[in-house]
């Protein structure tokens, strides 16, 4: 572990070189009422995105671009849970909540953030060649050129990182080192640090501002085209169908993009520790875990491929 702080002769400051995060509370009961709580979400969210993973890879008729997709989103949101939440249930019954900045908890959190930034973008414009383009839609979305936008957004989503956080640890901290967070978030560290933070501020909004207006972008233009679409559409029936296609990305993209628009997009005096935490829980812990439901619960493909997968299970047995 490095040293908590560390002595600048020439300005006579202390600089922080790591951190401690205050976490959900301090209160001893209610760390654990938190583990518990943590610890179920955790599992659900395991369970029903690698359960939704091996789902669409044992059933044939799931192997569609569409799905993929959704496939390519579980996967990611393993990951992206991962990140938070086994920090947040070691700081509840762990006394030591030390975190050092260089950790490679911040970049992962960065690069994953802007990770599923773009594939909700390139899943908004595969919804938008399934509903206007129908008939070409297997020409027009190959599996090669899936693949190729499934790495093409871990590529922008982790090159964005780099100089997310390459932007941060140029800053220098000092004074006190507690966090009242449960991770090393932008916010509370940019109020910590004892340089002049408005070129690093313009480079983040520059960064996060150019990534959120084009991912936004492919999203809007995807969904006014998808809207055209459903309008030519003569039948309730066909167009309550192509409604439910896109549906469930729409939650989640409201879900994924709003939580962070209402984080990362408000003045800094309406930023409270207990605000902020509250916000940032949606789109880390809660979207991840409620993913799986939205892609499953009101889909009939997904359905009838559980119920053809358990089948084969127990005629197995």
């Amino acid at each position: 572990m490095s040293p908590t702080s560390q002595t600048n002769v020439e300005s006579n400051q202390t600089l922080v070189t790591d951190f401690v995060l205050v976490g959900f509370t301090t209160d001893p009961f209610l760390r654990i009422i938190f583990f518990v709580l943590f610890l179920v979400s955790y599992m659900l969210t395991l369970i029903g995105n690698l359960g939704l993973m091996a789902l669409i890879y044992l059933d044939s008729c799931l192997h569609t671009p569409m799905y993929f997709f959704v496939g390519s989103l579980s996967f990611l949101d393993v990951w992206y849970s991962s990140v938070y939440t086994p920090r947040i249930l070691s700081d509840c019954v762990s006394k030591n909540n030390h975190m050092s900045l260089a950790g490679s908890q911040f970049f992962f959190s960065a690069g994953l953030t802007f990770s599923e930034c773009f594939l909700l973008a390139f899943m908004a414009y595969d919804r938008f060649v399934a509903i206007c383009n129908p008939l070409l839609y297997a020409i027009a979305m190959p599996k090669k050129l899936c693949v190729q936008l499934v790495v093409a957004s871990y590529v922008a989503g982790f090159a964005n990182a780099i100089a997310h956080a390459g932007n941060t640890f140029r800053l220098s901290f000092c004074g006190e080192n507690v966090i009242n967070h449960y991770f090393c978030d932008v916010v509370p560290l940019v109020k910590m640090a004892c340089d002049d933070t408005q070129v690093y501020e313009f480079i983040l909004s520059a960064v996060i501002g150019s990534n959120m207006l084009a991912t936004t972008l492919v999203i809007l233009s995807s969904y006014i085209g998808i809207g055209a679409a459903i309008v030519r559409i003569r039948s309730a029936a066909g167009r309550r169908k192509a409604f439910f296609t896109c549906s469930a990305h729409l939650v989640s993209v409201t879900l994924f993009y709003g939580s962070i628009l209402i984080m990362y997009c408000r003045p800094h005096s309406q930023h409270t520790p207990n605000s902020d935490k509250a916000n940032v829980l949606f789109y880390t812990v809660v979207n991840p875990l409620v993913n799986p439901l939205i892609y499953s619960l009101r889909n009939k493909d997904v359905k009838a491929a559980f119920k053809k997968v358990w089948g084969r299970f127990l005629a197995h047995k």
